[in-house]
């Protein structure tokens, strides 16, 4: 594990997804940290006034909740901690939203369950979404919805959400805060011959070895999500840091490239494990086929397809689905996500996105395959 820290790892982020932990939020659980809070926002405006994109994945409603019911110990029964969720989101959401305003940036409150993610509809919903308030100069704030998930559908923790929404939207980096500098070899309270870790492979086994079990009794995380949360991370091409939050201007030194913490580094950059993806993906339901002008502006131009360029459609498939664009000739020359349904798509082929709303009464996106979303499997035959 010789791996060194790239300080323009950082620097050079242009979506950045912020996560913080219940026991810095809530001060070890004795209610909202509203100076530490309020510190995190001025230095997430900060980035955003950088021209950087910033999404907050914040722990910490039920926390506040049971400090709101008086209660000292976390309940272990569903329906409460659905109650103190209920109670503590209103606290903690009205926080981010006075520190983020005081600093002129404005907030969103977007509350996830693993349904929303696993349903790809629903994941394609929430990126529009997440997407669109990025484009806005909006910071959301992201937590789990705790007042309606179960057994069986939540995250169960927070670090996972963080890793799930850098994969969503497609994040640079994901940095972790939380109440340790980083990553050791061993539980430096009980070992002191442990060694702090400054970079390693995210997935490497060892890292497993070397994490801690549950942290404080306040959160549900320890070191062990950290390093699944970065493992899952960097299968969308995202690096992940863990760093202690309570450093001082820690998102601001980090973003000027100054070495904190520990960085778990993704092996494949994110634009070649999207495309690597879509290129090995087997389950495509269905294509459409695109004219000549459409296969020069996919090929020569890296432009989006726009159902205007599209003469048919074959098969039946979902939004969210991958499909295959062919030329006239019948030749696959790409793939990409659709962003209508078969049925929908057949009214779109050659049209105008002016003509959207009054064909389906909505319109979603004005392309077909946004080109983000689509990569060239082959030249076309000449």
């Amino acid at each position: 594990m010789k791996f060194t820290q790239d300080p323009a790892l950082l620097q050079q982020a242009g979506r950045i997804v912020v996560k913080v932990g219940s026991s810095l939020v809530t001060n070890e659980g004795r209610g909202l940290d509203e100076v530490a809070i309020g510190h995190w926002c001025e230095q997430l405006a900060a980035l955003v006034k950088q021209g950087r994109e910033v999404i907050m994945v914040s722990s910490g409603a039920v926390a506040e909740g049971m400090k709101r019911l008086g209660w000292s110990v976390r309940p272990k029964e569903i329906h409460e901690l659905q109650a103190a969720a209920a109670v503590g989101q209103m606290g903690l959401v009205q926080m981010y939203e006075t520190k983020l305003r005081e600093s002129q940036i404005g907030s969103a409150q977007v509350l996830l369950t693993h349904a929303d993610l696993a349903d790809r509809e629903r994941y394609l919903n929430a990126r529009s979404t997440l997407l669109a308030l990025l484009q806005l100069g909006v910071v959301p704030v992201i937590n789990e919805n705790d007042t309606v998930v179960n057994d069986e559908i939540k995250f169960g923790d927070n670090d996972t959400l963080g890793a799930l929404v850098a994969n969503l939207v497609e994040a640079d980096v994901l940095i972790i805060l939380t109440d340790q500098k980083g990553l050791f070899t061993a539980d430096p309270r009980r070992d002191p011959a442990a060694t702090f870790v400054h970079a390693a492979r995210a997935g490497d086994p060892e890292l497993e070895r070397m994490a801690g079990g549950a942290g404080s009794g306040i959160g549900k995380g320890g070191m062990i999500t950290k390093i699944l949360a970065a493992k899952r991370a960097a299968g969308s091409g995202a690096s992940t840091l863990i760093a202690w939050g309570r450093e001082p201007d820690v998102l601001l030194r980090l973003a000027q490239g100054e070495p904190i913490g520990t960085w778990l580094l993704a092996q494949t950059p994110k634009n070649q494990a999207r495309k690597r993806w879509m290129a090995d993906h087997l389950q495509m339901r269905g294509s459409v086929t695109v004219d000549d002008g459409a296969v020069l502006k996919l090929l020569d131009e890296g432009k989006s397809l726009l159902p205007i360029g599209m003469l048919s459609v074959e098969g039946e498939f979902s939004r969210g689905d991958v499909i295959a664009i062919r030329a006239p000739s019948g030749q696959e020359i790409a793939r990409g996500l659709a962003n209508y349904a078969s049925a929908e798509a057949r009214l779109l082929c050659r049209k105008p996105s002016s003509e959207f709303e009054r064909l389906l009464g909505y319109v979603a996106e004005t392309e077909m395959v946004h080109r983000t979303n689509l990569v060239l499997t082959r030249a076309p035959e000449h």
